[in-house]
């Protein structure tokens, strides 16, 4: 495991797992978006249609609908798209109103869910907002990065072959004294380090498969193993360095904190809700089958 997540890891685990239903999987999305370009000029008008304006605002709020992103398109062509996705949205709108589609009861329980979870979604995002402060990311960072134990890593090489006896004179050369990375670059089957002498970097044990992971983390640097089977093949190992991983900086893991406390804040918001109310569940005969009171 790395040292990044296992700070993640430590980071969830600062707040045991909150029991959450289908009604919280709005808690558990992405971050709250930040304000489209121009929703600062929210009252300019971009386009009119039969009289009725579509301004900036408009457009920032079609920009954050997740049904509308467009993230690979260059944002005067996003724009147009938006703004004819609002001309067609008033044009049908007006026209289902005028063929009274709202008034079938069907509508209303569809506009009364849609204002709920329209409701919800801006009450959420709002606890997220006020809960990632500079000061309470730094708070939970510091308070779970103090209780990590850096995981070691090992700097290795390695000669990767098809057969044992390929490998027991591969090891027999490089521990006679031939240069490792030379012979990695002359006979390992490995394409992926093979051009670098063999050098697979640093690396935790859990990276790599379990005899090989065994076998490098026993040796001292400049030691070389015995050859090693995996799944791969048999290699040969040489260890250059070991250190502990440093745990990752604050910057560095600044982003999931932030995503920690938003997903927290929301998560016990709900769960207050709940706490705090009276609900019950009925059969489809309307008989009570379960209550809870606060």
């Amino acid at each position: 495991m790395s040292a990044s997540t296992s700070l993640r890891r430590g980071l969830f685990a600062l707040g045991v797992a909150l029991p959450l239903t289908a009604g919280l999987a709005l808690a558990q999305g992405t971050p709250p978006a930040a304000p489209a370009a121009g929703a600062a000029q929210g009252g300019k008008v971009v386009a009119r249609v039969n009289g009725t304006d579509i301004t900036e605002a408009d457009l920032a709020i079609a920009a954050s609908d997740p049904a509308l992103q467009l993230p690979s398109l260059p944002e005067e062509q996003k724009r147009e798209l938006l703004t004819s996705y609002l001309i067609d949205l008033k044009l049908g709108a007006k026209a289902a109103e005028t063929a009274k589609v709202g008034d079938n009861p069907d509508f209303a329980r569809k506009l009364a869910y849609n204002r709920d979870k329209t409701l919800l979604d801006e009450y959420l995002d709002q606890e997220a907002r006020k809960a990632v402060t500079p000061e309470a990311a730094r708070k939970l960072y510091d308070e779970t990065a103090k209780n990590m134990t850096p995981e070691q890593e090992v700097h290795a090489r390695h000669i990767l072959v098809d057969n044992e006896e390929e490998a027991k004179k591969i090891a027999a050369r490089v521990k006679g004294g031939e240069d490792f990375a030379k012979v990695a670059n002359e006979v390992s089957k490995d394409p992926g380090s093979k051009s670098d002498g063999g050098d697979l970097g640093f690396f935790t044990k859990d990276r790599m498969v379990e005899p090989f992971a065994e076998a490098a983390f026993k040796l001292e640097p400049g030691q070389i193993s015995d050859p090693v089977k995996t799944q791969f093949g048999w290699h040969v190992i040489k260890v250059e360095e070991k250190r502990a991983k440093p745990i990752p900086s604050f910057e560095e893991m600044k982003e999931q904190v932030n995503a920690y406390l938003e997903r927290k804040a929301q998560q016990d918001l709900i769960v207050g809700l709940r706490k705090n109310a009276k609900i019950e569940r009925l059969d489809d005969k309307g008989n009570l089958v379960e209550q809870k009171k606060p």
